[in-house]
């Protein structure tokens, strides 16, 4: 598309998700703190439902063969670090009554508590960026790196997705239910259509769970055909002018693998290039994944 087009598309997609997290309350610090004393779980709707939705649609396309899962980035888990963080951010969310993500919407249609919040969160960032040498060793402990629940609790992807649903559906019933007790909410005046997205949503599950998750031969033997006789004629063997471009260009991460025996490899080398067994290389592929792109 180019950098312009695509500009355009982020302005477009952030514009539209800040828009629904207006009309949906998230811009209101009342309606935020309402969740934590059961009142009003209007967040925990709308962010539980943009997450399944998003699984859901994520892994059936994977499932298909229209997207490539692991081409999407997933960020490394450090796992003490993310639970005192995730400590630190509740308390302040409850104080505050906002997220760092929800004080700017806040802040975007001129409330004073959602300015004075963000101006605390810049504040943060900066003391943190300063003050970070000193738990540095800390910051990066405990490192899992691509870790999803799938690895976590060893079973297929499509029977996380069915959990998670279920989960999410058991919250949403859950929280009608508190928000009935607590906040006296007249439960009957929720949507109907709610039901049928409910039943979408396990249908769109119960697809990953049949359809299941491509492994490398079934993605090659999608494409073998094709590229096969590629591969064949050697069409997508890299120039040597085009590496030594890529290798001079700052915009991208380029790694360079060398397969060839150990003799080989210390008789003559390209600089940079990292000698691996052809057997290992399963075995670095979540190290690459890890890496990005640029």
């Amino acid at each position: 598309m180019g950098h312009w087009p695509s500009y355009i598309v982020y302005l477009a997609i952030g514009f539209a998700f800040g828009y629904v997290l207006e009309i949906g309350g998230f811009g209101d610090s009342r309606i935020l703190a309402a969740q934590f004393y059961f009142k009003d779980l209007t967040v925990l709707k709308v962010m539980f439902g943009a997450i399944v939705t998003a699984m859901v649609l994520v892994f059936l396309a994977s499932g298909l063969g229209i997207l490539d899962f692991n081409l999407v980035w997933v960020n490394p888990t450090y796992l003490w670090p993310g639970i005192v963080g995730g400590l630190i951010m509740g308390v302040g969310f409850i104080v505050g009554g906002f997220c760092p993500g929800t004080s700017l919407v806040s802040a975007a249609v001129l409330r004073k508590d959602g300015i004075f919040f963000a101006l605390g969160v810049f504040f943060g960032i900066f003391l943190f960026g300063e003050t970070v040498s000193f738990y540095e060793d800390f910051w990066y402990s405990s490192y899992m790196g691509r870790f999803t629940l799938m690895e976590w609790l060893n079973l297929p992807t499509g029977v996380i997705v069915l959990l998670i649903i279920l989960m999410a559906l058991f919250m949403f019933w859950g929280g009608e239910k508190l928000e009935a007790i607590f906040g006296k909410k007249d439960i009957s005046r929720e949507p109907k259509w709610r039901y049928t997205a409910a039943g979408l949503l396990v249908l769109g599950a119960i697809g990953t769970v049949v359809i299941g998750q491509p492994d490398t031969n079934d993605k090659w033997a999608q494409i073998e055909e094709a590229e096969g006789a590629r591969l064949a004629n050697r069409e997508v063997q890299i120039h040597p002018g085009e590496l030594l471009e890529k290798l001079h260009d700052a915009s991208l991460s380029v790694v360079m693998l060398d397969v060839r025996s150990e003799a080989d490899f210390n008789q003559f080398h390209i600089r940079d290039a990292r000698r691996v067994d052809l057997d290992d290389l399963q075995a670095i592929i979540p190290e690459l994944l890890e890496k990005p792109a640029n």
